[in-house]
């Protein structure tokens, strides 16, 4: 294996497909720039509102945080549920939980193989957290969300049974694939040089649109630099083992407050990342690649915490967003017909679906309620 593809996400199993990048001028009602879980989420719903739509990417369909990340569907916003209780109220806390607990069921009806319908846990790494899951196992079942307490050979905290486990690139290339055959126009090796009004300069051509939606989560601040000061960008980090057959983990694990986290691929491989917070002022701002400290403090992990002794094949970054003012992403127009969705907080498989929706219905019928549901910025 080259180093090139130790670099690699263990989704990284078989070649990029091919879309050309953007050569010359086209026209279309919207163009969505970022080829990821949510930007190609949003094409969807925009080609079903009978909207022409062209997608371009600066790398590969799902070549950022959308293909890179740990391959978990979590229900909810990133921060837990009663803390989201506390921060936005019971009413809205509790209506985004349900529909992303529906957009995980659509995502596994719709992709069949790909998502894994396994339940996750969130596992306690400190008495404090042990009281901190009580918190939350109280506040899911007042409102009467699906939670069960859990002990068992990972540890002790919840079992969260309606979340689940994916191929992250794979979704990406499916829904890719899908949206080309639906009529939408896809360009790749095509960054976004600059939006002037809302038409969108590219290397070697422009897109006209009537709207632009900028569907990126890391470096949302530097193509949307309205967001700055309340956008800022972190390196997440992972690896992957080889195959494990001594390890058995059933269903992604979350521990250590959300910081750290794995899960078992059905071929037996370990993908785990985190660590984040140990060395935060060295992963904000930093390029998507892995570091030396951090990988160390994640071998750590996957050694003493999951037991496996696998080798690491891989190890690989991406740059995520987080919002500094709330707990909820950004999803809102900041310029006349310029649209932003992203900055979820490290957890945007779900959430980031939910808010290419809102802007797509936003544009196509008027529709702000699912809108102001999600960012209320």
């Amino acid at each position: 294996m080259t180093t090139t593809q130790q670099h690699l996400p263990i989704w990284h199993d078989t070649p990029d497909p091919v879309y050309p990048p953007l050569a010359g001028e086209i026209a279309v009602d919207v163009c969505v720039i970022g080829l990821g879980g949510s930007g190609l989420t949003c094409i969807h719903e925009l080609l079903d509102l009978g909207l022409s739509v062209a997608g371009i990417d600066a790398a590969t369909v799902g070549g950022g945080a959308a293909g890179r990340n740990g391959g978990f569907l979590l229900a909810g916003l990133a921060a837990f549920y009663h803390n989201a209780v506390a921060a936005i109220g019971r009413e809205r806390a509790v209506a985004i939980y349900r529909l992303t607990m529906a957009e995980i069921e659509r995502m596994a009806m719709a992709m069949p193989g790909i998502v894994y319908r396994v339940g996750s846990l969130r596992i306690a790494a400190s008495p404090a957290e042990v009281a901190d899951c009580a918190a939350q196992l109280q506040a899911m079942r007042a409102d009467d969300l699906p939670v069960e307490p859990y002990s068992g050979p990972e540890g002790e905290g919840l079992l969260l049974p309606t979340d689940g486990a994916f191929q992250p690139l794979h979704r990406c290339r499916f829904l890719a694939e899908q949206a080309q055959r639906g009529g939408a126009l896809l360009f790749t090796s095509t960054p976004a040089m600059a939006i002037n009004g809302t038409t969108v300069q590219c290397p070697q051509g422009q897109i006209h649109a009537r709207h632009v939606i900028i569907a990126v989560d890391g470096g949302l601040e530097r193509l949307a630099p309205e967001l700055r000061g309340i956008v800022r960008s972190a390196r997440l980090q992972m690896l992957a083992t080889a195959p494990d057959r001594e390890c058995s983990l059933p269903r992604p694990v979350y521990t250590r407050w959300g910081y750290d986290y794995w899960q078992q691929l059905p071929d037996g491989r370990i993908a785990l990342g985190g660590c984040r917070d140990r060395f935060a002022a060295e992963e904000w701002d930093a390029p998507p690649q892995p570091s030396a400290p951090v990988q160390a403090a994640l071998e750590q992990i996957l050694r003493e915490r999951v037991g496996s002794r696998a080798p690491v094949e891989r190890r690989w970054a991406a740059l995520v967003a987080y919002r500094s003012d709330s707990i909820l992403p950004v999803a809102r127009q900041i310029r006349p017909n310029v649209w932003t969705i992203g900055a979820y907080n490290g957890t945007g498989n779900v959430i980031g679906a939910l808010c290419g929706r809102a802007v797509a219905r936003a544009i196509a019928r008027g529709d702000l309620a699912l809108l102001r549901l999600l960012d209320g910025g």
